[in-house]
């Protein structure tokens, strides 16, 4: 499992860690926006309006109005990327991650109105009469760049997975049994049959599933963010002040917090921006594909109100309740995971500079600074390490109170484990071997606690677990439509039950297999589908700018 993770990350460094994938990402918004006048500010009234009717909806074809292929959209993006990816990308980060995010979100806006209009021009009518686009249709027939098109479509079913299926699902499980003591087995198989039973019913009931709750789910999140903000109030102009002071330096070290640079603050910011609003990834213009409407350009500009909504509403509220509730600085009780954790030769204390200077410089990869993970055995006495002078180090902190645990073979217990372990730079082999300790968390785990910092005291973190379900539940229904419109590009209507049937069956596993794996896979298969995507879309730059003069000149 060791090696398969750490070829993610090395894929994931040549690819979305790569330092020219944010600035491709942020330019190609950048360059649309200049390109095409702003069009997320002079026609954001317009999207609104186009959203509560629209004349050149009667009589079109299509499966969807303009608000279910909305909603569609917004729960393919409206999931753990605003509770889990947030709480990440702040854990990694710190204040000015979130500030990237919205930048992202700001350009992102112009970037899906884009990718949609030319997805919603260049769609088709499948054998069974429902509509099928998407970029790889844009792509085939725009372009007639095929290979490049059917390369998009195996990353999209990829991502549908990577993306639509595994975190989701692992979140959930991981909120139920934190939340409510729920086996993650038994949610999976809970949710898996749920999965089945909406899905089953292609489009049309997607579209009436997501219409419903994605208002409802909205709606009980912000009334729980709102318990959080309100208490601490007095830190909300201090974590703005942070956001905006650390952007272009990066967030400075402060509690178990080690700091970020500025390079990694904008690149982790960029990519959880992305992966909250998919912006540029291209999902989305495949729900849109779907709606009513003689005009491509109108449901692009009902497009471009998605990452606004996502990202720069509901982030940043989850942002704030992370940041005034002091959350992200803290070290909690929690049990770590072996591809979060590190142990290395030396004895290391947040009290002492040089060793904090030491793992910031480390952790951000810019030099070992003397770090060694270490290599060798250690005796462990009583659930402590007693024979070596080394330092744990989980959640990208140094952890504290660290206890090695096994389970009795007579009593079935968790008890203090004695006995030698052997490490393999820094890593653990013995995978029977539990260890507990303190340190900072990330992910839902750390909005969660979050949660807890406000009004509604310990009953918030069942306000997270509920949300957490409602959007993460509606983003791989969503991601299942989206993975078999690729399906039905790349081998026809005879590949989509079979598709189905895989993608709930991955669903129900991913419900108990390791967070920072599945997450590391969803880093890597959004890149995927991003990088043709945005490339393609730059290359149709005319014909975009000659679609919305024209729908301009006509409305």
């Amino acid at each position: 499992m060791d090696i398969f993770n750490n070829f993610l990350l090395t894929l994931d460094s040549f690819l979305g860690g790569a330092f020219w994938f944010p600035y491709l990402l942020l330019g190609t918004g950048l360059f649309f926006t200049i390109y095409l006048g702003v069009p997320q500010v002079r026609y954001f009234g317009r999207a609104w309006r186009i959203l509560r009717g629209d004349k050149d909806a009667v009589g079109a074809e299509g499966d969807t109005s303009h608000y279910q292929a909305l909603t569609t959209a917004l729960s393919g993006t409206v999931g753990t990327g605003n509770i889990g990816g947030v709480g990440l990308a702040i854990f990694l980060g710190g204040p000015a991650a979130l500030f990237w995010m919205w930048a992202t979100a700001f350009f992102g806006m112009t970037t899906k109105f884009v990718e949609v209009s030319l997805s919603h021009k260049y769609r088709e009518k499948t054998a069974d009469g429902t509509m099928a686009g998407g970029p790889m249709y844009f792509m085939d027939k725009g372009l007639g760049l095929k290979p490049v098109a059917i390369l998009f479509a195996l990353a999209t079913v990829l991502s549908s997975f990577g993306s639509g299926s595994l975190p989701q699902i692992n979140n959930i499980a991981q909120a139920m049994n934190s939340t409510f003591g729920i086996d993650p087995m038994v949610t999976g198989a809970v949710a898996a049959v749920c999965l089945a039973l909406v899905i089953i019913g292609g489009i049309r009931r997607i579209a009436v599933f997501t219409a419903s709750i994605v208002p409802t789910m909205a709606v009980l999140y912000l009334i729980g963010a709102l318990g959080v903000i309100l208490a601490n109030l007095d830190n909300i102009l201090p974590s703005f002040a942070a956001v905006f002071r650390d952007a272009f330096t990066g967030s400075a070290a402060t509690g178990g917090f080690l700091g970020a640079t500025f390079a990694y603050v904008f690149n982790r910011g960029v990519n959880r921006g992305l992966y909250s609003n998919e912006a540029g990834q291209g999902s989305a213009p495949i729900a849109h594909a779907s709606a009513r409407t003689s005009e491509p350009v109108s449901e692009g500009l009902v497009s471009l109100l998605e990452p606004f909504i996502d990202t720069i509403i509901i982030c940043t509220i989850t942002g704030l309740v992370i940041l005034s509730s002091g959350v992200w600085t803290e070290k909690f009780e929690n049990t770590f995971q072996r591809t979060d954790m590190l142990i290395v030769a030396g004895s290391y204390s947040e009290e002492s500079e040089q060793s904090r200077d030491a793992l910031f410089r480390y952790l951000s990869g810019l030099d070992d600074h003397g770090v060694v993970p270490y290599t060798g055995s250690v005796t462990v006495q009583d659930g402590q390490i007693k024979s070596a002078a080394v330092s744990v180090i989980h959640a990208r902190s140094i952890a504290e109170d660290v206890r090695f645990k096994a389970v009795d073979t007579g009593s079935g217990e968790l008890v203090d484990y004695s006995g030698e372990l052997q490490l393999q730079d820094g890593k653990l082999d013995d995978s029977k071997i539990i260890v507990q300790g303190r340190s900072l968390i990330h992910s839902a785990a750390l909005t969660t606690e979050a949660f807890t910092r406000g009004f509604f005291g310990d009953f918030g973190k069942y306000i997270v677990a509920i949300g957490l379900m409602l959007f993460a539940f509606s983003t791989s229904v969503s991601w299942s439509y989206y993975g078999d419109r690729a399906i039905t590009y790349l081998v026809g209507q005879r590949g989509v039950l079979p598709y189905r049937i895989v993608f709930v069956i991955a669903f129900f596993f991913a419900a108990f297999s390791d967070t920072s794996l599945i997450w590391n896979i969803a880093t890597v298969t959004v890149v995927l589908m991003t990088i043709p995507n945005v490339i393609c879309i730059l290359l149709m730059r005319k014909e975009v700018k000659e679609m919305v003069n024209s729908y301009i000149e006509r409305h």
